[in-house]
């Protein structure tokens, strides 16, 4: 059983950055891929970026935020540059086995509990 855990939030100003950290236990790290997610009140949960053996990003986020990943030490990084309000929201960390589909939230068999990015203007 894979368990996750994600770090890094806070509360920022817009154009500020910041770098959220997930780390993986249980399991073969390489074996999954891993993304982030997040989930603005009221909204539904938006897929950002992930990385198995290739890397993905939502278009929303493409050319702010970069995802990386270090299989050492089983931890997945979302470094986000340039946040603006709309990025306030939980995010999360998930993990699948991979073979799924990549943006599909449905595919994703674990998930962190999240941590809160507050971006004020």
């Amino acid at each position: 059983q894979v368990q996750l855990r994600e770090s890094g939030g806070g509360a920022v100003q817009a154009g500020d950055s910041l770098t959220l950290s997930c780390e993986a236990s249980g399991g073969t790290f390489s074996n999954y891929a891993m993304a982030w997610f997040r989930q603005a009140p009221g909204k539904e949960q938006e897929f950002l970026a992930a990385r198995d053996l290739h890397t993905h990003y939502a278009d929303s986020v493409k050319g702010r935020f970069t995802i990386s990943r270090d299989n050492a030490k089983n931890t997945v990084y979302l470094q986000m540059n340039s946040l603006k309000p709309e990025d306030t929201a939980v995010y999360y960390c998930a993990a699948q086995y991979i073979g799924g589909i990549i943006r599909a939230a449905e595919e994703y068999d674990y998930w962190g509990q999240g941590t809160q990015v507050t971006v004020s203007s």
